[in-house]
């Protein structure tokens, strides 16, 4: 089951550059909640809390409940904003959840049966994902944690696909919505040779070619003795 989580706000009436910085001072982060065909509401949100809720990897991707001096709305986190050389959050940007619209949004992929993957156990290759997340549209019902895609039955130099990924009912990929489906259905994981073996290779290539190179010299040094 999906973890539930609920942050606790207050609304903030004024903005303002002193203002905003005092209530970072005061521990609290500056945000905002919008869409949902209403009005945007500027809030603030305890740093601590929500630094550790950005921690988790299903936070940004979830659904949340932000608890507004009582008056709870589910929304998504859209943007975060961070301090340049510090840890700090400096602000953050949630969107209002419609139960009856589409939502899109990125989520990550989870990889599973690298360590029995067929490339890596007979041919020694290395698993190399290409694509770490994918956009998807779904009812908020329909939101799930993460995508996975099993990688155990690929073999060295195979590549597995957008639309290999098995989804949840319900959820579709957004760049597969499209009429051109082939043009965008980009690879997101292979078994690649490993960098050692290649190195070998190329080592390998190498001295041949001095070989080569150095035949070619012997030969042409004996004719012009025979010369």
């Amino acid at each position: 089951m999906s973890e539930q989580f609920e942050l606790i706000a207050r609304i903030r009436a004024r903005s303002g550059t002193n203002l905003v910085r005092r209530l970072r001072r005061e521990g609290d982060v500056p945000a905002v909640i919008y869409g949902g065909d209403k009005e945007n509401i500027s809030i603030a949100i305890n740093h601590d809390v929500l630094f550790h809720s950005l921690e988790k990897e299903e936070f940004h991707s979830a659904i949340i409940v932000i608890n507004t001096d009582g008056k709870k709305e589910q929304a998504i986190l859209r943007a975060v904003q961070r301090h340049p050389h510090k840890i700090n959050i400096l602000h953050a940007d949630f969107q209002r959840v419609d139960d009856n619209k589409l939502l899109t949004m990125s989520m990550p992929i989870h990889f599973i049966g690298e360590e029995d993957c067929i490339g890596v156990k007979n041919s020694g290759g290395m698993v190399t994902h290409l694509i770490n997340d994918v956009e998807i549209s779904c009812m908020p019902k329909d939101l799930p944690e993460h995508i996975e895609l099993n990688v155990s039955n690929l073999d060295l130099n195979e590549s597995l696909h957008l639309t290999d990924i098995k989804l949840p009912e319900g959820v579709n990929i957004t760049a597969l919505m499209h009429d051109d489906e082939i043009d965008h259905d980009l690879a997101v994981v292979s078994v690649m040779a490993s960098r050692v073996e290649v190195e070998e290779e190329d080592e390998a290539a190498d001295t041949e070619d001095a070989m080569s190179e150095t035949d070619a010299a012997d030969s042409s040094a004996d004719t012009e003795e025979q010369e």
